[in-house]
């Protein structure tokens, strides 16, 4: 059931990527597993799941702890980005809802941002893929920030280079640390839970996939208090 606002405004929507707008969460788990055989250890749904909307640097950390080894954390997230750029290459699908959701908030002329911890390199290769994903007004990677999230670094700076207020923003995760760091910049959250349960809470709606949410449901939430 779709939720209907009336008269009532948001200023920007801000999509996360993995696991929200695209459905490389798959694709993350297969390069995880690739490299932690390199590494000479192995890797489970659980080492995916204590991860899940964390950036490269901590990826990187917990595969080397797990593994024992010595090698060098850039040369493992080379090997990552290297495994996860050739499976996009080879195909991706979007979420469900997510296109047709993207396609009407641009169609209304919101202003819309990508808010990713993934890499500046990974998240061009992603948009190229994604219909209107060269439309993105704002795009932030975990190149671009110093605190990732659950930290609300990411998601201010998206505003600030909006020129939006937060409070009127809706974010769309799919990560309790992604709604973590929308939720303490201010802004009205949609999670999709993908591996993680995420629980309601007040300016958050939790939906099963983005087919139930469209521009009035985040108009709605936005302006709810």
């Amino acid at each position: 059931m779709r939720v209907i606002g009336a008269g009532v405004t948001v200023d920007a929507v801000f999509f996360d990527m993995d696991g929200t707008l695209v459905d490389t969460e798959k694709l993350w788990f297969q390069a995880e597993r690739s490299v932690m055989r390199r590494l000479g250890a192995g890797w489970s749904a659980a080492d995916q799941e204590n991860l899940v909307g964390g950036s490269m640097s901590a990826t990187v950390a917990y595969m080397l702890a797990k593994s024992g080894s010595a090698r060098d954390p850039g040369e493992v997230a080379a090997w990552m980005i290297d495994t996860v750029l050739g499976l996009i290459a080879e195909g991706f699908e979007l979420m469900p809802g997510a296109a047709e959701l993207l396609a009407e908030v641009q169609a209304a002329g919101l202003p819309t941002g990508l808010v990713t911890s993934s890499t500046r390199l990974m998240a061009d290769a992603v948009l190229g893929g994604v219909p209107g994903g060269d439309a993105f007004d704002v795009v932030v990677t975990g190149d671009d920030v110093e605190r990732f999230k659950p930290d609300p670094e990411p998601y201010l700076m998206a505003a600030s280079a909006l020129g939006v207020d937060p409070a009127r923003c809706a974010a769309l995760e799919d990560s309790p640390a992604g709604v973590a760091s929308a939720t303490a910049a201010g802004c009205a959250v949609v999670a999709v839970p993908s591996l993680l349960p995420i629980p309601p809470a007040a300016r958050r709606l939790v939906a099963e996939s983005l087919k139930q949410v469209d521009l009035s449901t985040l108009r709605h939430l936005t302006a709810s208090s």
